[in-house]
């Protein structure tokens, strides 16, 4: 599907890569929200690959389809090896991340740190198209710190299609690695959305998508009117609802989200499946606790879904007393 999308130009719809967020459970919510959604990881370092339990970070549901996998690292021949690692699990698409601004990515030098130098970031693409056999992309930053954001996404940008890069996913604000907080740093400084639409006019035969503060379906929308897709974050995340918004907005032809009752049952097997893999409820249910935000009841699904479905001998059913707590105030 995604593979498609890239061949004939339509617009892409995306989830973004958010860590401690989404998970395979998460990612499974968010497919019956969206069915045509292209659903990324969370980033993977290339020497948990190479030095761990693959399995433990690339297991994934058949409906996750399509799905990414973000890579995260600084050294091609492991980036190269982490992706022939993943191959078998047939993802859809591998992006190299070179946006996020976290502690845990400035000590190893990648991420954000990155956008410094461009040569290593093509050098990368490079090693890892070598040995893919689906897209590869980039997802990046306007720039980093002090740099002019003009140069440095240019520069990025121009040696990545070089390279042969599938897709850049722009995060349109630069990454404040002094400083700055990476809870800070998605406020501030502000966004750009303009110096990315440069880009596109500046390669208007490649594959350019638009990340960052994107919470309406009109902004999407109007991004929508130059950029090749639109990647959402904290607000696919937190108020899910806009999630299957944007679905109906940009695919009305295809498929539907579910309705609240199909999306309930749907969780509640699923649910099952984890727990009788000795998972625990809370694991699926705290990606589901934004879906009524702002509507009668949400607060009430919140404390159900967080803090009964926490207890040890919680099952699946307490998404059906969630649901039944909307569905009571409604009537």
């Amino acid at each position: 599907m995604y593979l498609k999308q890239l061949d004939n130009k339509a617009k892409i719809l995306a989830v973004a890569p958010m860590m401690d967020w989404t998970d395979r459970h998460c990612r499974y919510f968010h497919r019956h929200l969206s069915h045509d959604a292209l659903l990324y990881t969370e980033m993977v370092v290339a020497d948990a690959l190479i030095h761990g339990d693959p399995a433990r970070h690339l297991d994934f549901d058949a409906t996750e389809h399509p799905i990414a996998l973000q890579l995260g690292g600084n050294e091609p021949e492991k980036l190269a090896r982490a992706v022939k690692i993943a191959a078998p699990w047939s993802y859809d698409e591998i992006n190299l991340n070179v946006g996020c601004p976290s502690d845990r990515v400035q000590s190893g030098t990648f991420g954000a740190c990155l956008m410094r130098e461009p040569i290593l970031v093509a050098d990368i693409v490079k090693a890892m198209k070598d040995v893919s056999e689906v897209p590869v992309t980039v997802k990046c930053r306007l720039g980093v710190d002090d740099q002019d954001a003009q140069a440095a996404l240019d520069d990025v940008a121009g040696v990545c299609f070089e390279a042969g890069v599938d897709g850049l996913w722009v995060h349109a604000r630069k990454a404040w690695l002094q400083g700055l907080s990476p809870k800070q740093n998605r406020e501030v400084p502000p966004l750009d959305y303009d110096r990315v639409s440069r880009l596109k006019r500046d390669w208007p035969d490649r594959f350019i998508g638009l990340n960052g503060g994107l919470t309406t379906v009109e902004a999407a929308q109007e991004a929508l009117l130059w950029a090749d897709g639109v990647m959402i974050g904290r607000a696919a995340y937190q108020t899910p609802r806009f999630l299957a918004q944007l679905q109906r907005s940009m695919f009305p032809r295809l498929a539907e989200p579910l309705d609240d009752a199909q999306l309930r049952d749907v969780m509640m097997e699923y649910s099952r499946r984890h727990l009788a893999d000795d998972g625990r409820l809370h694991h699926v249910t705290r990606h589901m606790i934004g879906l009524f935000a702002g509507e009668p009841g949400a607060r009430q699904f919140r404390r159900i879904l967080s803090v009964d479905a926490s207890s040890a001998q919680a099952d699946e059913t307490v998404i059906a007393d969630a649901f039944d707590a909307i569905q009571s105030l409604a009537a």
